[in-house]
């Protein structure tokens, strides 16, 4: 959720229908990706999927919205979450490891982790995600990946970087409409996200 759903359209890609009744048992674990499809295809309508995403330390999940309804269950960590068009931090509520939300479609939600978390999602597809920008909404995230980076960024892939949470350097940014954030490798071997109000370069 958080920036990590930009990678959500690749991963979901992988699901096999050809496996879809197989009987599987996942543990949680550490996951080394943003998003893992445990069951089924997000994209595909009228199907059930059920899919973790990782939440990096210091993630903001951005106002957006599904088209069908979403089930959380929060599996590992906290987030702090709200169900809101207004977004504001100081209505949140925490949501603790076995903590469940329901969403209905077509709600705004949005939301920040502080620390590290994992969530579940299951729902029944189409899973697309529209990403508020003022009175807009968008299909997709602006990364530093897009052709108009450097209109939309203040900092580049590879920068040398100070945050509240140490020094690192820049793996990806990601533009909601509203919310500008980054990916960033800390010098500690941590990978946090931090906003970029929140950075500054290192000389």
């Amino acid at each position: 959720m958080i920036f990590v759903l930009a990678s959500f359209a690749a991963m979901s890609a992988r699901a096999k229908d050809d496996d879809a009744r197989r009987a599987r048992m996942i543990p949680i674990a550490a996951m080394s990706q943003d998003v893992e499809i445990l069951y089924g295809n997000p994209d595909a309508a009228g199907e059930p999927f059920v899919m973790r995403i990782r939440e990096l330390p210091g993630g903001v999940i951005p106002p957006h919205r599904h088209p069908v309804d979403e089930h959380i269950t929060v599996v590992q960590g906290s987030i702090f979450f709200a169900v809101d068009e207004k977004c504001d931090r100081a209505a949140m509520k925490k949501l603790d490891a076995g903590s469940y939300a329901f969403i209905p479609k077509g709600s705004t939600m949005c939301g920040y982790t502080p620390e590290a978390a994992i969530v579940q999602v299951h729902g029944v597809g189409p899973f697309h995600i529209h990403w508020r920008a003022g009175n807009t909404w968008r299909d997709g995230l602006k990364t530093l990946d897009s052709p108009d980076a450097a209109s939309v960024f203040k900092f580049k892939k590879d920068d040398r970087v100070n945050t509240s949470r140490g020094k690192g350097r820049i793996r990806q940014g990601y533009d909601s409409g509203e919310i500008v954030g980054y990916e960033i490798d800390g010098d500690d071997g941590t990978l946090f996200m931090a906003l970029e109000s929140e950075i500054t370069a290192e000389p």
